[in-house]
């Protein structure tokens, strides 16, 4: 049965759905089922009638295919569930939940089974025969975001969750699935909105031309400690991109001087080609490690040399290239530099996090020394020697704010643009006001700051088309 031919518009919210939520090829398997037929649809298929279950129990028995009676070669119109012929396809325990209080905020259930393709694939079908659909990437997240169970951000942090691969990413998904975002969001609305409503209430007035609502240096006073907080969040999504991406280290130096040795200790395994031979790494390669919770993309660069290669030449502007991209770099040193590759190096880092290392010390000893009015980290990346210090310096040079369990921190891009569209309008609100702009012209501004940020939790009326961009990405049983 080509089930794909099932699946419909996600307009079609009175459809009942049903999915598989969970990985192919485990030993457990899950299939929900969400709408106003879940448990009619559901007791069809299984060996017991779960139409009057009561909410959050669960259920043991068997899933099965009911097969009509042949009488003399005749099939005989169905009878009670318990005189029809079945197939049984596997035992199950099946989870109920009740309207309003679910995850969707409609009837639903999960059925555990065995994780077979076949037997998940069969339950799928059955299913589907007795009036089920196949529900759509995301579809059971945004009905729970168009029943009001979450708003948009707290939606979007649901891919964010099942997509976190660190600490850090899981607890900011954590902190805006629980509303922290959304809260902030909501305190700052009220204060916009307060502020629209008394020089809104001026223009009813407006006859009086003396008369203010609105205190015009209370209202400069609000406005900008409001500027202040849309900034601070502004200012967060370039730690959020880097928490969520992983933070790029490039690691940066001469031929030969233990880089590709140094990406292999960092990784702890032999991720690029060591060689005494100069040139040998003609091109960027990139790999991941974790580091006390945050992801680190380290970054090993081609040999800053003069040559006349052509090959050898793009690998280092490609170096170059990785050094912009960078948000820390590690200069790995054998000797002390020429004033020539200093003032190099400065030029090409500049506000950048450059950590300073000197590598190969058991060859050359540790005499440590400072450069650039930075301390020099001692290591051997051939005998790990120094590994500690250096993983420590780099986990300090990301400087990433230790987070309770209420900071917010942008990572959403979509969330990003909103941010700085509302900041831009606070922002013509107070050179409006040192210019004396009329109340109504403040007003306007302020409602596009409102309207701007109530489209992160999507307290505006949004685009399906706006909808179908967010829940796209994520996977069909979510």
């Amino acid at each position: 049965m080509n089930l794909t031919s099932h699946l419909s518009p996600l307009t079609s919210g009175e459809d009942t759905i049903c999915a598989i939520a969970t990985a192919p090829g485990g030993a457990l398997g899950i299939i929900r089922i969400s709408g106003a037929q879940a448990l009619e649809i559901l007791s069809s298929v299984f060996s017991k009638d779960l139409t009057q279950a009561q909410p959050n129990t669960i259920h043991y028995g068997r899933i099965v295919e009911r097969v009509a009676t042949i009488h003399n070669g005749r099939i005989v119109e169905r009878v009670a569930v318990s005189q029809q012929h079945t197939a049984i396809i596997d035992e199950a325990l099946v989870s109920i939940f009740r309207a309003p209080h679910s995850y969707t905020g409609e009837d639903s259930a999960e059925i555990s089974c065995h994780g077979s393709r076949y037997i998940l694939n069969k339950v799928l079908e059955l299913l589907i025969q007795q009036g089920c659909r196949m529900a759509n990437p995301g579809e059971f997240t945004q009905r729970a975001f168009l029943n009001g169970k979450m708003d948009l951000s707290q939606a979007e942090a649901v891919a964010d969750l099942i997509a976190s691969t660190n600490k850090a990413t899981h607890d900011i998904a954590i902190s805006q699935l629980r509303g922290h975002f959304s809260s902030q969001l909501a305190q700052l609305r009220e204060q916009l909105l307060k502020l629209t409503s008394l020089l809104e209430l001026e223009l009813d007035f407006s006859d009086h031309e003396d008369l203010e609502f609105a205190d015009r240096a209370e209202l400069s006073e609000l406005t900008k400690t409001i500027d202040k907080h849309i900034t601070q969040l502004v200012h967060s999504f370039e730690t959020g991109k880097a928490i969520k991406q992983g933070i790029p280290v490039a690691i940066i130096g001469k031929t030969n001087v233990g880089k590709s040795t140094l990406l292999n200790r960092l990784l702890h395994e032999d991720r690029a080609i060591v060689s005494d031979i100069h040139g040998t790494t003609r091109d960027t390669i990139e790999d991941t490690m974790e580091l006390q919770g945050i992801t680190f993309r380290f970054i090993d660069t081609a040999g800053i040399r003069q040559t006349t290669d052509e090959v050898e030449q793009i690998g280092i502007e490609r170096t170059y290239q990785a050094i912009q991209k960078a948000r820390i770099v590690l200069w790995l040193i054998e000797e002390e530099p020429s004033s020539e590759e200093t003032n190099n190096i400065i030029q090409n880092t500049e506000n950048k996090k450059l950590i300073i290392v000197r590598n190969k010390i058991d060859k050359a000893g540790n005499n440590s020394y400072n450069l650039l009015n930075h301390p020099t980290i001692p290591i051997s990346a051939k005998f790990g020697t120094g590994i500690d210090a250096l993983e420590q310096a780099i986990y300090q040079a990301a400087d990433i704010p230790t987070l309770s369990d209420t900071d917010v921190i942008v990572t959403n891009a979509r969330h990003y643009g909103a941010l700085v569209r509302a900041q831009q309008s606070i922002q013509r609100v107070i050179d409006g006001m040192a210019l004396q702009l009329s109340g109504d012209l403040l007003s306007e501004d302020l409602r596009q700051a409102i309207d701007t940020l109530s489209e992160i939790t999507g307290g505006q009326i949004t685009p399906n088309e706006v909808l179908g961009n967010i829940f796209k990405n994520f996977c069909v049983g979510k």
